[in-house]
C-alpha cells in the first residue's frame, strides 16, 4: 500500500530527530499494510549498522533490526560450547509468522514486537527467555524494560511517541535452560491463536509465558516445577477475563481452555526426565 500522506523520507537513528507526523521504518512490512493519513516522514533506521546479532558471556543481543530470515539462521551459528538449548525456541517461533520468505527477509524483530499484536512470535520467544528491551528516547535518555511488560495490550505498547527500539538482550542463563514450545491456530496457515512456552531454569525455576491468547504476555513464575492442579489454579487467578484475546482467529473461551491444556502439555514435558543427548 502506499502512504501518499509521506512526503519525506529520512535515513536516521536518533530519536532526537522525530517530531510528530513521524513513524520509523525497519522492515515496514506492518506501517504498509495498514497505511495512514497523517504520517508525514518516515524515519528509516535500517542503514544504522547494528549487528544483527551479537552472542558474548552475558547471553545475546538482536538489533531492532534483525530479520527474521537472520535469526531463524542463528541456531546453525551459534559454537557448540555455549549449550544454548533454548535456541530450540527460534525456528518454530519464526515459523509462526507463515509469511513468505519475502516477508521473513525484511520483517524485523523489533518491528514485531513492537506493532504489539497479542501473537506476535518475537514477543514470545523474547519475553519467554527474559529479554530486556533498549529504548531510545527523543530527550537522549535510555531506559529498559522487560519484553514482557513492553507489550500492554492489544496493538498497545509502553513506547512513548519517538521512542524507539534499539536492541534486546536475552541472559545466557534463560538460554541454558530447557524449554518447551506449544502453538495452535484455527487454520493450518492461520495467525496464532494460543501460543504457550515453558522454561524450566538451571536452579528449578518454572516459567511460563502465554501469548496469542491474552492482550498482552502473562508470565507466571514458580520456585519449583508445579503439579497440574497448581499451575491451572495460578493461571485461572493471573489471567481474568478481560484479558483473553477476542478476534476472528479463536474466541476467548476456546483461548482459555486450550492454554489450561497446552500448559499442562509443557508442564508435564519438563517434568519429565530430560532425553538423553543424541550421539
Amino acid at each position: 500500500m502506499d502512504i501518499s500522506t509521506v512526503s519525506e523520507l529520512v535515513r536516521t537513528a536518533d530519536p532526537q530527530q522525530w517530531r510528530p507526523g513521524d513513524a520509523w521504518l525497519a522492515g515496514g512490512t506492518v506501517l504498509y499494510s495498514n497505511g495512514s493519513e497523517d504520517l508525514q516522514r518516515l524515519l528509516d533506521i535500517t542503514g544504522a549498522g547494528w549487528e544483527p546479532l551479537t552472542v558474548s558471556d552475558a547471553g545475546l543481543e538482536i538489533a531492532a533490526t534483525c530479520t527474521i530470515a537472520e535469526l531463524y539462521a542463528f541456531p546453525d551459528a551459534v559454537p557448540a560450547d555455549r549449550q544454548w538449548q533454548a535456541l530450540n525456541l527460534v525456528r518454530p517461533c519464526c515459523e509462526s509468522f507463515v509469511a513468505s520468505f519475502k516477508v521473513w527477509n525484511v520483517s524485523t524483530v523489533g518491528g514485531n514486537i513492537c506493532t504489539g499484536l497479542p501473537a506476535g512470535p518475537m514477543t514470545a520467544l523474547t519475553a519467554a527467555l527474559d529479554g530486556v528491551a533498549l529504548i531510545h528516547s527523543p530527550d537522549g535518555t535510555s531506559r529498559r524494560v522487560p519484553v514482557a511488560e513492553l507489550v500492554v495490550g492489544d496493538c498497545r505498547t509502553a513506547l512513548a511517541p519517538g521512542e524507539l527500539l534499539r536492541s534486546i538482550s536475552v541472559p545466557a542463563a534463560a538460554l541454558r535452560a530447557r524449554t518447551a514450545f506449544r502453538q495452535l491456530s484455527l487454520t493450518r496457515l492461520g495467525r496464532s491463536g494460543v501460543l504457550l512456552i515453558g522454561r524450566l531454569d538451571e536452579d528449578g525455576g518454572f516459567v511460563l509465558t502465554v501469548t496469542a491468547a491474552t492482550k498482552r504476555p502473562v508470565q507466571l513464575r514458580f520456585a519449583t516445577l508445579p503439579d497440574a492442579a497448581g499451575l491451572r489454579a495460578e493461571l485461572n487467578e493471573t489471567i481474568d477475563a478481560s484479558l483473553w484475546h477476542d478476534d476472528v482467529h479463536g474466541l476467548p473461551q476456546w483461548r482459555h481452555y486450550m492454554t489450561d491444556r497446552l500448559g499442562e502439555e509443557i508442564r508435564a514435558q519438563l517434568a519429565a526426565p530430560e532425553p538423553a543427548p543424541v550421539p
